[in-house]
């Protein structure tokens, strides 16, 4: 079977707060080492009242103290807000923590609104013309493959997986060039998803570190009993991606009963371009729909990504999925 793998925003609910977010997060960690998912990665995004994943380190060390075997990591670190050495010394702490368990998944976009940049005193476009340099100056830090005039401490010789995460071909080049492993996020960007894999493929160049291309692709998923109830849960995803397309994000909301049905054909086109990369329905209908998802892509691993309103509603869509997929073995 295919490795399933678990992507959380540590979504903050309307009528809740961060603290909860953060439980829920751990809560979930907890289901998905049970179920036998094999990473669980988190993703930092910056302002967002709805999103309490910003300080992606910090919220791992939670996730970390409460599981004992699943992998833990980014998905990703947005290097360009950051500079290679405060992030070695991070991920390092977080490999002291939790030998052998973590992950560092690296992105290119800002992913930030001008007023982001400001806070951060960043130049993020100009960093983000860096970014193949910091990548390169960050293994360093971690590996001691170049010879720099600093050391890391922690992060030195700590065994953190490096990936490289994508949403175009400049990803998908840099991971093969450098010959880490590479995470495409085609739950959000599913347009240049087969172009970057067969990109990444052919360019591929074996490292210290790995010997072959190896491919994650982010799928959304949620399972329910039905295909119906599985939709009615996956509104408060869809509601929460239509306000930030649109302009207006919050705090992720309640489900609504046939919502893509009452949206104006602009805004159900903007989530239906995203069903390419979803498995959204019954146990039959998720296993289906990940199964020709995996012939599609060959994917050596699917990361799971989507929110429910419902913490348990996800806890119980993970047990679902892994069900599921285990069955048809």
């Amino acid at each position: 079977m295919t490795d399933l793998s678990i992507l959380d925003l540590v979504p903050v609910r309307q009528g809740s707060g961060v603290a909860e977010a953060i439980a829920e997060a751990g809560t979930l960690a907890q289901v998905a080492e049970r179920a036998g998912y094999k990473r669980f990665w988190v993703a930092e995004h910056h302002a967002s009242v709805g999103i309490a994943g910003g300080p992606a380190a910090v919220i791992l060390s939670h996730i970390g103290h409460v599981t004992n075997t699943i992998r833990i990591g980014s998905g990703g670190i947005m290097l360009p807000n950051h500079n290679p050495f405060v992030i070695a010394e991070q991920f390092g702490a977080l490999d002291a923590l939790f030998p052998g368990r973590v992950d560092l998944g690296l992105g290119r976009a800002p992913g930030s609104a001008p007023i982001i940049a400001q806070a951060l005193r960043k130049d993020l476009h100009r960093a983000a013309e860096y970014f193949p340099q910091d990548v390169v100056e960050l293994r360093a830090l971690l590996t001691g493959d170049l010879d720099l005039p600093i050391v890391a401490t922690p992060g030195l010789g700590a065994k953190v997986e490096l990936w490289m995460l994508g949403s175009s071909l400049f990803g998908a080049q840099l991971a093969a060039r450098l010959g880490l492993p590479y995470a495409f996020a085609s739950h959000f960007a599913p347009r240049h998803l087969d172009a970057a894999l067969e990109t990444y493929r052919a360019e591929f160049r074996p490292s210290a570190t790995l010997d072959k291309p190896h491919v994650m692709a982010a799928m959304g998923v949620l399972a329910a009993d039905t295909d119906e109830e599985a939709r009615y849960l996956g509104s408060s995803q869809d509601q929460a991606f239509v306000a930030l397309r649109t302009g207006d994000p919050g705090k992720l909301p309640p489900p609504v009963r046939d919502y893509r049905e009452n949206l104006p054909p602009e805004a159900r086109a903007m989530i239906e371009g995203m069903d390419e990369a979803r498995a959204v329905g019954s146990p039959a209908t998720v296993r289906t729909k990940i199964e020709a998802f995996v012939r599609r892509t060959r994917a050596d691993e699917i990361i799971c990504a989507g929110a429910t309103f419902d913490p348990e509603a996800r806890q119980r869509s993970l047990d679902l999925t892994m069900d599921a997929l285990a069955s048809a073995r």
